[in-house]
């Protein structure tokens, strides 16, 4: 039988291929500390967990496509604590952020079309492309400029007659990176210029350190039309199993565009919705001792990796994650390695490898992507077990 291109060509995930040999590890006795995919070990708070389990509907019926309308309107009044009208309309609740991305993806372009994107990305949007058929443009950044930006006329140069958008994670994922008003603001002003839509992934806009600021687009009056964001509550609230995220945009066009989509596969999930709302009635107060707890992870993580000789790396100001450059060769095989051959007191570490983060053929082939998502205890235990293994693969391989 005859598989279509589609499915033969999209990505397999470059984090969770390398599970089956996680679960063997463990299978085998062995601790793995899980430091490669953005999943918090902070708490889900209670009143989800609360609208979750305790609702005692009869029937669990389909519900609008577009999310239920408190829902929609309760993620209008978080967004007007940071000064961004909305209205409920221009909320489509998705099943997480990653259908947001999809359909986002799918109306902005047609099949051959092109998105550019800063690389490296949050890896899924290769597989999003896939399934819409659309083409990624990666625009390389640098780790060692700390992923920033390049000037516009570099970013200009990836614009060509297939170009219909541009998007923009912030902050990243996977580098941590801020962007500056004045990096968005050349985007800006390039998405005018050549008619283009502008994606912003702004998943992890509460998480912003050492008094950065994160900018979002929709602050951007003269881009209404264009802009189209990308939400989720997986990170926001540490409920990543929930599915419920949403995509955000002015134009109505766009909005209904998505919505067709959105029909066809009926609602997003009621309890799921429920217990989102439930979390977005706790208020702003919420997020000031959780952006306090990765903050002091981020700390714990960038000291203890700056005495490995070689390594490449800036501070991330945002997100969960540090993008680092390590002095080996092949990440995959070493995060590989690590699972199958290396123990220290019978632990492991699973980082995630970065090539699989670019969509640039032969790039990230020395860098893994490091989440610190763990308490601080775990963390700097997980350091200690990382550091010991890549003394032992480096003498081994290198």
């Amino acid at each position: 039988m005859k598989i279509s291109q589609r499915g033969l060509e999209i990505q397999e995930s470059p984090i969770r291929k390398l599970k089956p040999y996680a679960d063997k590890a463990i299978a085998e006795g062995a601790h793995v500390y899980f430091i490669n995919i953005g999943q918090p070990d902070i708490p889900t708070p209670k009143p989800g967990w609360d609208a979750f389990c305790d609702d005692t509907e009869d029937v669990l019926a389909y519900g609008p496509a577009q999310g239920f309308l408190d829902l929609r309107q309760a993620i209008v009044d978080y967004f007007s604590d940071y000064q961004i009208s909305l209205e409920a309309d221009d909320v489509l609740i998705t099943i997480g952020g990653s259908e947001a991305i999809h359909y986002a993806f799918s109306v902005v372009a047609d099949p051959g079309e092109e998105i550019i994107i800063p690389e490296p990305f949050y890896t899924n949007y290769n597989g999003y492309a896939s399934g819409a058929n659309v083409d990624i443009s990666p625009l390389t950044l640098d780790v060692k400029d700390g992923f920033r930006l390049p000037p516009i006329e570099i970013i200009e140069a990836r614009i060509n007659d297939k170009t219909r958008a541009i998007l923009l994670c912030s902050p990243s994922n996977p580098t941590g990176t801020v962007y500056t008003s004045d990096e968005i603001d050349r985007v800006v002003e390039l998405v005018k210029k050549h008619d283009l839509f502008l994606i912003a992934d702004e998943c992890y806009k509460e998480f912003v350190y050492d008094g950065a600021r994160h900018k979002s687009i929709l602050e951007y009056n003269d881009i209404t039309e264009r802009a189209i964001v990308v939400d989720s509550i997986s990170k926001r609230f540490s409920c990543c199993g929930a599915r419920i995220g949403a995509l955000i945009t002015r134009n109505p066009d766009v909005y209904q565009a998505a919505l067709k989509f959105a029909q066809a596969r009926l609602c997003p999930p009621t309890m799921e919705q429920k217990a989102a709302l439930a979390a977005y009635r706790m208020g702003m107060d919420y997020f000031k001792p959780i952006k306090i707890e990765y903050q002091r992870r981020r700390d714990v993580l960038f000291e203890g990796l700056q005495d490995i000789p070689g390594i490449v790396m800036h501070k991330p100001q945002g997100a969960f994650y540090i993008s680092v450059e390590l002095p080996i060769k092949d990440s995959e095989h070493f995060v590989r390695w690590m699972l199958t051959d290396f123990r220290l007191d019978n632990e492991t570490v699973m980082v995630a490898p970065a090539q699989g983060f670019y969509s640039t053929p032969g790039k990230g082939l020395d860098e893994v992507r490091i989440a610190y998502v763990l308490k601080e205890e775990d963390l700097k235990r997980a350091l200690v077990v990382f550091k010991a293994g890549l003394k032992k693969y480096q003498e081994l391989f290198l």
